[in-house]
């Protein structure tokens, strides 16, 4: 008998079944000892000594794993692939140790990043030892929480009754809102205007130019300052004459984005779901834990907690394959895409969040999940598949109409774009919206009707608008 220790009762389950008869597979419900919320729990001058208590809840637990290591050949943790999966390991081959339940048994470690068959089975082909950098990495990270907190909690307390706790983090996120939050109080709103002429073609066809020059000076952003400056050049305007004076189309290429990592899972799920970060990591571990597949439990997508932006060579050969079969051979690139992260000290020992099977299609899902998992999929599908894909081709415009009277002129510019072909859009649509866009900034990604140097156009309508300067983003 084998006994395998894993986190979460929901993955006990699955791994259990995988596995087979020669396996018992228990749950530690997440960490199991922690450090007394007492003076002398961390000895700075005893090398930084800890002393840890077995939390109430897990000694039960503990004892029921003791007694089954007690009579197993071997010991598995599996917890997961992270830092602290890598700490909880630690703190339960300690108890066990302490309680002589392991004495010659082997000891393995092993790590999956996704809840499937194939990936249980093939990590425990691979066991390794417990990584002993990475659990001191998590013991200095625990003892600075000690430390400050320890210190730094009951000033928080003493000053602001209810506040639960200060330390590493807290004190650190405190003073970057603080100095934002001043930053704002010290910002002086600057007025400034826009000048928008809406013109049409002889075939009637209507766009929108903005005021770029007048009179002989350029007109940048917030270089009309109040309300006469724009009248004057309104007034101008509602005289002239307008014809095109260049027109420039540029094509271009937009690649796409690698697939999610943690941070930019939980920046997509709020914009485009309206999920908070807490309710977007929730789903995600349940897609990660697994659902109920045709009488089969299965995990859906990678380790939910990663900064690697890389995917398996076999996943990326699935995702190309998913492509060909779902958007047409058109949309496959002649090679396979790869990616690398820029930040610093990025943990990149796990993929990126992908499906475990590109072939488990969003919509054919959907009637085994409830809607948040549901919507939370089909994101991560998307995205993992849109990284494999071909570039999207579009044509770039820009025009220049010049608006002449009585001897003077202004400049305005019209621009726009036109997906030539949509390539990665087709599976990760493009939404950047009209309302994500600064106020007086160009509408790049309009369509602008076919102009031609020289022609004229007329005048339909002159709007100018007033705007204010905002200060820095909460």
């Amino acid at each position: 008998m084998n006994i395998v220790i894993v986190e979460s009762p929901a993955k006990a389950k699955t791994i259990n079944k995988y596995l087979g008869r020669d396996y018992q597979v228990f749950a530690s419900f997440g960490h199991v000892r922690d450090l007394p919320a007492k003076d002398g729990s961390v000895q700075p001058d005893d090398d930084f000594a800890m002393l840890w208590e077995v939390d109430g809840k897990a000694a039960k637990r503990l004892s029921e794993i003791a007694s089954a290591v007690k009579g197993a050949d071997q010991l598995i943790l599996a917890t997961d692939p992270d830092r602290e999966g890598e700490a909880i390991s630690w703190h339960v081959l300690e108890v066990l140790r302490a309680k002589r339940a392991v004495k010659d048994k082997p000891v393995k470690r092993v790590v999956f990043n996704a809840i499937t068959k194939s990936a249980v089975l093939d990590a425990m082909a691979k066991p390794r030892e417990i990584d002993q950098p990475l659990v001191e990495a998590y013991l200095a990270r625990r003892a600075l929480d000690y430390l400050v907190g320890f210190n730094l909690s009951p000033v928080l307390w003493r000053k602001l009754p209810g506040a639960r706790s200060a330390g590493r983090v807290q004190s650190v996120a405190l003073r970057l809102v603080c100095d934002r939050e001043a930053e704002i109080e010290r910002f002086v709103p600057q007025e400034y205007w826009t000048v928008a002429a809406a013109l049409k073609t002889i075939r009637k066809e209507a766009f929108e130019a903005k005021v770029t020059g007048f009179k002989g000076r350029k007109i940048g952003r917030l270089d009309i300052k109040n309300e006469a400056q724009a009248t004057e050049i309104v007034t101008f305007l509602n005289k002239a004459e307008y014809s095109v004076g260049t027109v420039e189309s540029k094509p271009t290429k937009r690649n796409p984005a690698p697939p999610f990592i943690t941070s930019t899972l939980q920046q997509a799920a709020s914009s485009r779901l309206g999920f908070s970060p807490a309710r977007t990591m929730q789903t995600a571990q349940r897609l990660y834990e697994g659902t109920d597949i045709g009488g089969e439990t299965v995990g859906l997508i990678t380790y939910m907690r990663t900064d690697g932006v890389q995917m398996a060579p076999e996943a990326i050969s699935a995702a190309r394959t998913a492509i060909a079969r779902t958007f047409g051979e058109r949309h496959l690139p002649e090679k396979p895409r790869y990616y690398s992260t820029k930040a610093k000290n990025a943990q990149e020992a796990h993929e990126a969040i992908r499906p475990t099977d590109f072939m488990r299609l969003p919509s054919e899902m959907r009637r085994f999940l409830d809607s948040d998992q549901a919507r939370l999929y089909e994101l991560i599908w998307q995205r993992a598949v849109a990284s494999q894909m071909a570039a999207a081709e579009i044509d770039r415009t820009t025009a220049d109409i010049i608006a002449r009277h009585g001897g003077e002129q202004a400049e305005l510019r019209a621009t726009g774009q036109v997906v030539r072909f949509d390539g990665w859009f087709a599976a990760y649509a493009d939404l950047r919206e009209k309302d994500d866009k600064a106020d007086g900034e160009d509408d790049e990604y309009g369509r602008l009707p076919e102009l031609k140097t020289g022609e004229a156009v007329a005048r339909d309508m002159i709007t100018p608008s007033q705007h204010f300067t905002e200060p820095p983003a909460r």
